[in-house]
């Protein structure tokens, strides 16, 4: 009896071609083939090397779903590739200069905020972050609409004011 990578080494020998050649046709292309392939008979060697006499069906079969798996994952990337818009595709990404003169920014937005008035603050907070529109904010805190308003004009007024001067 030969021993398991022997055995191995020649159902590789024996199958290989023509599993290839089969998905080959199925996606269209020998590279491809020949990577999933390769992939087939790795899953193979890491299972028990028993039943060598079942392995041509198994690898028949293994290549043949990983073929159409290959296909669904080159659809799904395809899909999402159509999604993206072109300004996605050749954005320049921000520079570390860029980087740091936004998040400086934000600081000093944040600042600004947390410089407002704690009613206004808590106001706008409600309504930019929290996504409460004015009479729900008026409701909760017991004021009316057009205190609400006030507040926000008094909020928005200083953070312009402050993205002004950054």
């Amino acid at each position: 009896m030969k021993d398991s990578a022997a055995q191995f080494v020649e159902l590789y020998l024996a199958e290989s071609g023509r599993l290839q050649r089969r998905v080959s046709r199925i996606i269209g292309c020998r590279a491809t083939a020949s990577d999933i392939v390769h992939d087939v008979f790795l899953r193979l060697w890491k299972r028990k090397q028993d039943g060598m006499d079942e392995a041509s069906a198994y690898l028949s079969q293994s290549a043949r779903n990983a073929a159409i798996d290959h296909i669904r994952s080159e659809r799904v990337r395809a899909e999402y590739i159509e999604r993206i818009v072109p300004e996605q595709r050749f954005a320049v990404p921000p520079s570390p200069h860029d980087i740091v003169a936004a998040r400086d920014h934000l600081r000093y937005i944040d600042d600004v905020i947390r410089a407002l008035p704690e009613r206004s603050r808590h106001i706008f907070l409600l309504n930019r972050i929290h996504g409460r529109n004015y009479r729900e904010i008026a409701c909760a805190l017991g004021i009316s609409t057009g205190a609400v308003e006030k507040h926000m004009m008094r909020a928005l007024k200083a953070i312009r004011a402050g993205a002004e001067d950054f």
